[in-house]
């Protein structure tokens, strides 16, 4: 999934288009479906491998962005007798569609992520299953990999089950529609405790060091019949809901590691560097870093509505990097293993739909589960998926890094020579007069360069646009 989203609406998507084809070409980005695999799709849409077991009494709902249909995961939450937690979390079951061997699972594995773009997504399964027979859309019954997890009053897990069966969400919620709910006091049980649960679970991953980042969207919004960029903040709901999938994460490591056999998502701790990189550029933004806090405690200080700690939560994401998944079997569980983010061992397994791995992931748990092991076309691609994986997330971060450029391009095209306020918010060591420079309105983080001129690190400065040409020149500026 993306670290930094953009969404392109109305009039801002005329002149991107051109830009966005030429960059779709130029990475080899898959489009069309070939015949074969849409064949198989259809067939499968129609005949999927059906689980005995029947979950549909519990009124499962889902929590997405308002446009997607793409429905990986639904939930049910409730309170235990003991004063503790039942989460019921549904996950897509894509392995019910996918024949091992078949063109449509070497299709995926070619694709191995959605991507998404400004103008639209490239769908990792073709829309029939992703979009259709396969997504949790709400009064259809779908076959699921239902998780049980039970959790004490704490919020801490206490009990884990995974297996198959059939389900049926009842409602499409929104993530603001939630949260209006769950504010207002309107919302049922299952959805107010998204709250309970999901504070509960930040608390604890204080507890364990561990840190989400709430890094806001950059968003196209129409302004005086003209466009600009601006961020939009995520809501608490997007933070409670992620927590109910990070949840799930752990207890999947912890099922895969007890079995001996699994993948996980491993990230090592940041390199001392980066992280005085990042005081480096707190500072620039005003975001009081004291030496004596931890990385994780100023992250959850900042407010991500304000736009310059929102400029800082987007650098926050340059020390997730090396992040990748690491095999084990026959019991060789590797140390250490851990996401140094989650602070926990952790794996993806709740978006099959949209990432190749997770379909691995949740067969290996639903066989750990049954005492089984696990299936031989899941063990026989185990030593390839972090090199597949590997390979479509740096396509993805090429998709993600060249269309943030393109946009704001596109955007500030027409304004050659003005010139704006910055904050300077980092400068090249080896060159002091080339560094990085945050606009708070439009919401742009671009290069800048300054010639003979040492730039201010952390200070305002007004600089002129120089360039800004999408699919040809990305966005530069000068000191004014």
């Amino acid at each position: 999934m993306p670290r930094r989203h953009i969404h392109v609406t109305g009039a801002a998507e005329a002149p991107l288009r051109a830009a966005l084809r030429a960059l779709r070409t130029e990475l080899t980005i898959p489009q069309a479906f070939p015949p074969a695999v849409l064949a198989e799709a259809e067939a499968a849409a129609n005949a999927p491998t059906l689980p005995g077991h029947d979950a549909t009494d519990l009124p499962f709902f889902t929590i997405d962005p308002p446009t997607s249909t793409d429905l990986d995961q639904a939930m049910h939450l409730a309170r235990r007798a003991d004063g503790g937690y039942r989460v019921h979390y549904a996950i897509a079951d894509v392995a019910a569609f996918v024949a091992p061997g078949s063109a449509l699972d070497a299709e995926a594995h070619r694709r191995v992520l959605t991507l998404y773009f400004p103008d639209g997504k490239v769908p990792l399964h073709p829309a029939v299953l992703s979009e259709g027979a396969a997504s949790l859309l709400p009064g259809e019954t779908r076959p699921a990999l239902l998780w049980r997890i039970d959790l004490d009053a704490e919020g801490r897990r206490v009990a884990t089950d995974v297996r198959r069966a059939l389900v049926r969400s009842r409602a499409k919620l929104d993530y603001a529609g939630a949260q209006r709910r769950i504010d207002s006091g309107t919302a049922e049980e299952p959805l107010a405790l998204l709250r309970e649960i999901g504070k509960l679970r930040e608390a604890l991953e204080t507890e364990r060091g561990g840190i989400s980042l709430t890094v806001p969207e950059q968003e196209i919004v129409d302004r005086d019949h003209s466009y600009s960029l601006a961020y939009r903040a995520p809501l608490p709901a997007d933070g409670w809901n992620a927590q109910i999938s990070l949840l799930t994460g752990m207890a999947a490591a912890d099922l895969m590691t007890a079995a001996g056999t699994g993948i996980l998502r491993t990230l090592p701790t940041a390199p001392d560097g980066a992280v005085a990189r990042l005081r480096r550029s707190a500072h620039a933004l005003g975001v009081d870093w004291p030496h004596h806090v931890s990385y994780a405690d100023v992250v959850r200080s900042v407010d991500p509505t304000n736009p310059r700690h929102a400029a800082f939560l987007q650098e926050c994401t340059t020390l997730l990097r090396g992040a990748g998944y690491t095999v084990f079997t026959d019991g060789a569980v590797p140390s250490p293993a851990v996401h140094a983010a989650v602070a926990d061992e952790y794996t993806h397994c709740t978006a099959p739909l949209r990432r190749l791995v997770d379909r691995y992931a949740g067969e290996l748990c639903v066989a750990a589960v049954a005492g089984q092991e696990p299936p031989e076309w899941v063990r026989a691609a185990l030593d390839a998926l972090p090199q597949e994986m590997a390979e479509g997330s740096r396509r993805a971060n090429a998709v993600e890094r060249e269309t943030v450029d393109i946009v704001e391009a596109a955007l500030m095209s027409g304004r050659i020579g003005e010139v704006f306020d910055a904050y300077v918010i980092d400068v090249k060591e080896r060159d002091p007069s080339v560094g990085t420079v945050h606009l708070e309105d439009p919401a742009v983080v671009a290069r800048v360069e300054g010639g003979d001129r040492r730039l201010p690190l952390g200070d305002w400065l007004r600089v002129r646009l120089t360039q800004a040409d999408p699919g040809r020149a990305k966005v530069l500026f000068a000191p004014a």
